[in-house]
């Protein structure tokens, strides 16, 4: 009588490996984009935290203490000038609203759009 193998073949290790190796390439190239948009995340806040309690706040003003925020950072993209500030009511509010494209191969690749927006009470 023959001893019947029990097993996985090479196919079958194929069809596993190959979608979990595409999952973390993936991974890897949407790091940076993601890590970057913490970046400009933690700057708004921490731009709105330090102009919580000033009372003669401008645009030209929040935008100046926000270039800093960026330029302590290294954030390239988006630059100060992407990032829309405004009053509403009481309120300013900050907002970065972009696309940014993490290449993947070839001529594929992964668009993200970031919505984040801040108060500055």
């Amino acid at each position: 009588m023959r001893a019947r193998q029990a097993g996985i073949t090479f196919i079958g290790w194929l069809f596993i490996l190959v979608p979990i190796a595409l999952v973390g390439y993936a991974a890897i190239r949407l790091t940076p984009v993601l890590l970057n948009y913490m970046k400009v995340s933690q700057a708004l806040e921490r731009t709105a935290t330090q102009l919580a309690s000033d009372e003669t706040l401008s645009a030209r003003s929040i935008r100046v203490s926000l270039e800093k925020q960026f330029d302590i950072d290294s954030i390239d993209f988006p630059s100060v000038k992407d990032i829309d500030i405004h009053k509403e009511g009481e309120a300013w509010i900050m907002r970065a609203n972009y696309e940014d494209i993490a290449p993947l191969f070839a001529n594929a690749s992964i668009l993200l759009k970031f919505d984040k927006v801040a108060t500055i009470d």
